[in-house]
């Protein structure tokens, strides 16, 4: 268990300024690991640089990907901050409720844009949706202020805590990587079969079928199994 397991994943983030706002926030208590996708402003640039302060070995060692399902190939748990309650079936905690992930895994924060924040789809990658309580007339954030906030409160809970998860060392947790893996192929095999109808609510179909395979936290033997599964199936039609 340690900090190096945690990343903090910017999903869009329009302003130089907040980018590097976050680099600063996550170096100043002893996080590492950065990850944006898609960014709005070329990256790095100068004023990134600038706003990061002391953090720029955080930006030079930071990772850019086109898409956030690129992102989770080596992530465990993905908690998606969000400042809007979302009628999905992804299980809700609250700043208290990081107390009882398991840090031992790899764990990433997802924050959505500053003007639009994170759409359902997004959300579907997530295991837990996470939200900071807030004034309700006036709920909204600063990206980079959403971010100290869980940085603070996940490096105290590492400070305190003196002993590690057990796990067994015959149970290995499936990967990010490997559940989309794993959801890819029974989606191309329900395409074959024509079962997303009408065409227009495919995209919330597969919004739910990614809430059921994350929420059941998988092992990468359950993984592979239910794979096999899938691709036999395709073969017996």
């Amino acid at each position: 268990m340690g900090k190096n397991n945690i990343s903090f994943i910017l999903h869009k983030p329009q302003l130089s300024e907040n980018i590097g706002s976050c680099a600063r926030a996550i170096k100043n208590f002893g996080f590492k690991k950065l990850i944006l996708i898609n960014p709005k402003p070329i990256f790095p640039n100068d004023k990134i640089l600038a706003t990061s302060v002391g953090a720029k070995d955080i930006i030079r060692k930071s990772k850019v990907h086109k898409n956030l399902e690129q992102a989770l190939g080596n992530i465990d748990i993905l908690i998606a901050t969000s400042a809007r309650f979302r009628n999905k079936n992804i299980e809700h905690i609250n700043l208290e409720g990081l107390k009882k992930i398991n840090y031992s895994k790899k764990i990433a924060f997802l924050f959505g844009s500053e003007s639009s924040g994170l759409t359902n789809n997004e959300i579907s990658y997530a295991n837990y949706t996470l939200q900071i309580p807030t004034n309700p007339e006036f709920k909204s954030l600063n990206l980079s202020h959403s971010l100290i906030i869980i940085t603070q409160i996940v490096s105290s809970i590492l400070n305190v805590r003196t002993s590690p998860f057990k796990k067994s060392k015959k149970v290995k947790s499936a990967s990010k990587k490997e559940i989309q893996s794993m959801i890819n192929l029974c989606v191309r095999n329900l395409e074959i079969i024509n079962f997303f109808k009408p065409n227009e609510k495919k995209p919330i179909m597969l919004e739910n079928l990614r809430n059921i395979f994350y929420r059941m936290d998988l092992s990468d033997k359950e993984t592979r199994i239910l794979s096999s599964v899938f691709a036999n199936l395709g073969k017996k039609r």
